[in-house]
């Protein structure tokens, strides 16, 4: 007889697994347990009963989020208007700026190519509701002029606005509530952009791949990014650094690596925020002398991972004074999950020959009990972490220095995905050009510093909850490529002062 079970021990299979996933839930509860957070949409019909509704909420959602994009474009605007314009001025048809408008709207909509841009966004419609938020905007231009734009101009500039976007944020208190020990939390980690068999620039970076009998050359676009990384998730761009073959010793044959646009990265972070409280968030590849030293002289605190093959002395060194030191021990519950934190703190790390830093190490093991669907049993899980930080340890700051600002490092992991596989096309080549690439690069990193300032926004935030992130953002296109808007009230809703509240 056939092992499959029938439909009667199917249906009994399935009310087991409800009720032990209740058992789970009323023991996390007695024990003060969270449950993992459902981060599901709602699964519902459409929640509009008629047309005038559907037409109110569609004004409503596209106004709020134009307003809060309009809040930050003026100073956005008055440093991308600084740019020097390269193109002849007798041909020129577009002001720079509304190039830039038009750049920077290309990704708030997730427009996946410059051809798709030239077909969705210079619609009679689409043009015509732009025109209500900004009327400056006379004529959409083709994409390319955009990119030939991006070929001759200084592309850093756009960066450099980016950043004073930032900067006004900060000064205006916006991220107050999330910094761990008062410090502003950037987590930096680099990732591949794109990939070609055959090489386009001479910036791109070179390797060989394929088996001994097979191998071929690879060239690849490699970029170092930096975000700032919050503790409620929201993460904001700040820079980029790009990895050039040129950047390298050509003569030795040594490309340009991670650790050397790191200590680019490091130099522009220095000078552009002098006197920030900074507080670093780094993967194990930074656990080393150098990088210490580079955060000591800038006088930045910092949590690095630290894995169980790396820095084997100071390992060793924690091992016999944990030993030693049984008080350094905080047991917690934080969501689902029991945390036991142990520590040592003053271990002296020499690298290079005699420099010495002092550095302190915690660890913390954590096991949780999650339902597993196949078996239909309760699984015991358990997880280790280990970082390095600066500032010494103890029971007042582990958790805000751990599960606060370490763990968050993962943020900008997630961002990197989002740029990748949600829309923004971060792994699509806009150009062949490098200055250009850079440009369209820099763009796109503007369109998601807006999207998530309005996804993180006090008024926005029910819309995230009822169409998601990307979901509310086709909302918003479909609704400007469609004769759904009230001019009256939306010049009404613009008269509105509007002030940011974050989340």
């Amino acid at each position: 007889m056939s092992k499959h079970p029938d439909q009667k021990t199917i249906n009994q299979m399935g009310i087991a697994r409800n009720e032990a996933q209740l058992v789970l839930r009323k023991k996390q509860s007695s024990e003060n347990l969270k449950s993992a957070p459902k981060i599901a949409l709602k699964n519902s019909t459409c929640e509009y009963e008629n047309v005038e509704e559907e037409i109110m909420a569609r004004n409503t959602i596209v106004t709020d989020q134009i307003r809060i994009i309009k809040s930050q474009l003026p100073g956005l605007l008055k440093r991308l208007s600084k740019i020097k314009d390269t193109r002849n001025p007798k041909k020129v048809k577009h002001k720079l700026t509304i190039l830039m408008i038009y750049g920077i709207f290309m990704f708030v909509f997730n427009v996946s190519s410059r051809r798709e841009a030239d077909r969705e966004m210079t619609m009679p419609v689409f043009l015509k509701n732009l025109k209500e938020f900004f009327p400056e905007v006379e004529k959409l231009p083709h994409n390319d002029t955009l990119m030939r734009l991006l070929t001759g101009i200084e592309v850093d500039q756009i960066e450099k606005a980016l950043i004073a976007c930032i900067q006004k944020l900060i000064r205006n208190k916006k991220f107050v509530r999330y910094l761990i020990n008062g410090c502003y939390p950037i987590a930096i980690d680099g990732t591949q952009k794109m990939v070609r068999d055959y090489i386009w620039s001479e910036q791109c970076q070179e390797r060989c791949v394929g088996k001994e009998d097979q191998k071929y050359k690879q060239y690849y676009v490699y970029v170092l990014e930096a975000s700032l990384s919050f503790q409620n998730g929201m993460t904001l761009p700040l820079m980029s650094e790009f990895l050039s073959y040129t950047e390298g010793d050509t003569e030795r044959k040594k490309q340009d690596c991670e650790t050397k646009a790191f200590k680019r990265l490091a130099k522009r972070l220095k000078s552009t925020f002098k006197r920030l409280p900074i507080m670093l968030l780094l993967d194990g590849l930074y656990a080393n002398g150098p990088v210490i030293k580079i955060c000591s002289d800038n006088r930045w605190e910092y949590m690095i991972v630290l894995k169980d093959e790396s820095l084997t002395t100071v390992w060793r060194e924690y091992n016999i004074l944990q030993g030693l030191e049984p008080q350094n021990i905080f047991k917690m519950k934080w969501g689902n999950r029991k945390q036991i934190f142990k520590w040592v703190n003053n271990i002296e790390y020499e690298y290079d020959r005699g420099k010495i830093h002092l550095i302190h190490i915690v660890v913390c093991k954590e096991t949780w009990e999650e339902f597993d669907k196949k078996s239909g049993a309760i699984m015991v899980k358990q997880s280790k972490h280990a970082w390095l930080s600066n500032k010494p340890l103890n029971k007042r700051n582990m958790h805000e220095l751990c599960n606060l600002g370490a763990r968050h490092r993962w943020n900008i992991e997630s961002e990197i995905l989002i740029q990748k596989h949600h829309g923004y096309q971060y792994e699509h080549c806009f150009s062949y050009n490098w200055n250009a690439m850079k440009g369209y690069h820099f763009l796109m990193r503007i369109g998601l510093m807006l999207n998530v300032l309005v996804q993180y926004s006090e008024c926005f935030i029910d819309v995230i909850k009822t169409l998601g992130k990307r979901g509310a953002i086709k909302f918003v296109f479909e609704t400007l490529k469609g004769p759904w808007l009230n001019a009256e009230y939306i010049q009404r809703k613009l008269k509105k002062p509007l002030q940011l509240r974050l989340i």
